[in-house]
């Protein structure tokens, strides 16, 4: 069995208990849960907290292995101190041995079907800007944007410019899709292309290098069902294409 769901935040007990997923009684570590970004397990900064760890550790007690791409959400510095490892035809973050982040660019073989991963996206909550703790007036523009209204973030806190993906991200996913023919079963991504952004949000999401990125991707790929999260709504797209948010799909 291989499930999908959207967004999680680190809000992971009324999701993946055994009432909301009962499913998951007659899984086994051969069996997957994908998050489709914004997975919340790695957000602090200085190393996994304490509820980090007891809910890493709890992932990597259930019966199924657990994998996530990475979303805007993330703390991508930890991220990346993860060891990487190749697993199943691609690479992953090892975060524990049955919590994997899939990392981008990637395809991986899961029970005889291929997944394209890639994760990342623009953050939309960030009109009140992004505050750098190393700038001299650090202190009192920090106390001006919590007496504002407008969300923002901090840099290296709450906020990190590798949310985005970079050239050799994409380069590494296109020849990783070039030696698959062009063609995946199916394709599990952060944010989705440009076209479907402007479907789903007309003019109020704007393209991005990741959303033109995947706009490429959607236009040169054979693929079966495209899942992806982001944009916090469970949504039969198109056809082809399904926005998850709390829903859980099985798609295997």
């Amino acid at each position: 069995m291989i499930f999908v769901t959207g967004d999680t935040h680190g809000d992971f007990k009324s999701r993946f208990n055994t009432e909301a997923f009962p499913e998951q009684k007659q899984m086994t570590k051969k069996d997957y849960l994908i998050i489709c970004g914004d997975f919340g397990g790695i957000w602090e900064t200085g190393g996994e907290s304490k509820a980090e760890k007891w809910w890493l550790d709890w992932f990597d007690s259930r019966p199924f292995t657990t994998l996530f791409i990475d979303g805007n959400h993330e703390n991508h510095e930890r991220l990346a101190t993860y060891p990487v490892k190749e697993w199943n035809g691609g690479k992953v973050h090892e975060i524990r041995g049955s919590v994997l982040h899939l990392m981008r660019g990637q395809v991986f073989t899961l029970q005889g079907k291929t997944f394209f991963a890639f994760g990342g996206a623009a953050s939309h909550d960030i009109d009140g800007g992004i505050l750098e703790p190393d700038d001299p007036d650090y202190k009192v523009n920090l106390r001006i944007a919590m007496q504002g209204t407008l969300p923002f973030r901090i840099n290296h806190v709450s906020w990190w410019k590798e949310e985005m993906p970079s050239a050799e991200e994409m380069e590494e996913g296109l020849r990783n899709l070039t030696a698959h023919n062009n063609s995946v079963d199916f394709i599990v991504t952060h944010c989705c292309s440009s076209s479907t952004q402007a479907f789903l949000g007309g003019s109020f999401y704007k393209p991005d290098a990741a959303t033109t990125y995947l706009e490429q991707i959607k236009n040169t790929v054979s693929y079966k069902k495209w899942f992806f999260g982001h944009y916090h709504d469970n949504r039969n797209v198109f056809d082809k294409e399904l926005l998850l948010y709390e829903q859980l799909v099985r798609v295997v």
